[in-house]
C-alpha cells in the first residue's frame, strides 16, 4: 500500500521560514513526478510546487520566488523550503504525484502564518 507522509509543518510568524518533508512509498516515488499541494479552508487543494524524476521543478505564481521543491530519490523523500511566509500560506500541506494526485492522500501538515 501506498503511504505518503508529510511532516515539519507549525505556526510561524509572517516572513519566517518552515521545511516540510515528505517520506513516501518507493514504488511511487521512483517513478513519478512528485509535488507539494495545499488546501485552505473552504478552497480546493492546489497544486503548488513539482519537481520530476530527475530534478526539474515548477512552481505555482503564489510560490515563485519563495518556495523551493527538492527531493532525495535515495531517501524517497522530497521536500518543501518555504520563506518569506505570508499569512495567505495557511493551508494543510499535503504531497502526491504531479500534476495529479493519483496516490491516496495523507493527513498533510498544517502550516500557519501569523501576522
Amino acid at each position: 500500500q501506498v503511504q505518503l507522509v508529510e511532516s515539519g509543518g507549525g505556526l510561524v510568524q509572517a516572513g519566517g521560514s518552515l521545511r516540510l518533508s515528505c517520506a513516501a512509498s518507493g514504488s511511487i516515488f521512483s517513478i513519478n513526478s512528485m509535488g507539494w499541494y495545499r488546501q485552505a479552508p473552504g478552497k480546493q487543494r492546489d497544486l503548488v510546487a513539482a519537481i520530476t524524476r530527475v530534478g526539474s521543478t515548477n512552481y505555482a505564481d503564489s510560490a515563485k520566488g519563495r518556495f523551493t521543491i527538492s527531493r532525495d530519490n535515495a531517501k524517497n523523500t522530497v521536500y518543501l523550503q518555504m520563506n518569506s511566509l505570508k499569512p495567505e500560506d495557511t493551508a494543510v500541506y499535503y504531497c502526491n504525484t504531479a500534476p495529479r494526485g493519483l496516490a491516496d492522500w495523507g493527513q498533510g501538515t498544517q502550516v500557519t502564518v501569523s501576522s
